[in-house]
């Protein structure tokens, strides 16, 4: 597994539950050591014992878990870069969802060495979207539905989700309700100098 999913989990947990619970999770995980070096390649069961420890740590149920790292990993200031990657995908929340066939590319362009799980967009009609996807990594799609959530809200758009997961390979439905419902948040082409 990509040294980034993990360290993306780590940073998950410190940043909303604190240091001494990912001390706690990698103690129970019996990872021997307590950070994730972005950049390294560990085996994908690292991940998969992480995720355990966490749910059993915390407490929480694996599919929320998972949900919440996904807005996590889009809302929180420390995920600017991938906030950013995913903007690129339309002015508007439903433009992104049916751009996200091209999301891997896009990411293979930041980071050619991830393997990101592929991705189809299905349009029902202008406000239902269904998303297929397959990974090599179980519970792989409600990080996405979490991604999905958050970026609904980043864009201001009222919407649905709907997540059913088998293993590695999964689907999402997406409903539309109100695509300016709120405020989005600010985001802009170009970054400021010294952003």
């Amino acid at each position: 597994m990509h040294g980034l999913i993990n360290k993306a989990l780590q940073s998950f947990v410190t940043d909303t539950y604190g240091v001494e619970a990912w001390a706690e999770i990698a103690d129970e995980a019996a990872l021997g050591m307590t950070s994730f070096e972005p950049m390294l390649t560990h085996d994908a069961s690292f991940t998969d014992e992480a995720v355990d420890a966490a749910v059993a740590v915390l407490g929480k149920p694996r599919d929320a878990f998972l949900e919440d790292l996904g807005i996590y990993l889009v809302a929180h200031p420390n995920s600017e870069t991938l906030r950013r990657l995913l903007r690129f995908g339309g002015d508007t929340f439903q433009e992104f969802v049916s751009s996200l066939d091209d999301l891997p590319d896009r990411v293979r362009l930041a980071v050619p060495t991830l393997d990101f799980p592929t991705l189809e967009v299905f349009e029902k009609d202008g406000a239902a979207l269904d998303i297929e996807m397959s990974s090599k990594h179980d519970g792989a799609t409600h990080v996405l539905a979490g991604v999905l959530q958050g970026m609904a809200d980043d864009y201001g758009a009222l919407v649905t989700i709907d997540c059913q997961s088998q293993g590695t390979s999964g689907h999402v439905s997406v409903r539309i309700h109100d695509a300016a419902f709120a405020e989005g948040r600010s985001f802009e082409l170009a970054m400021r100098s010294g952003a």
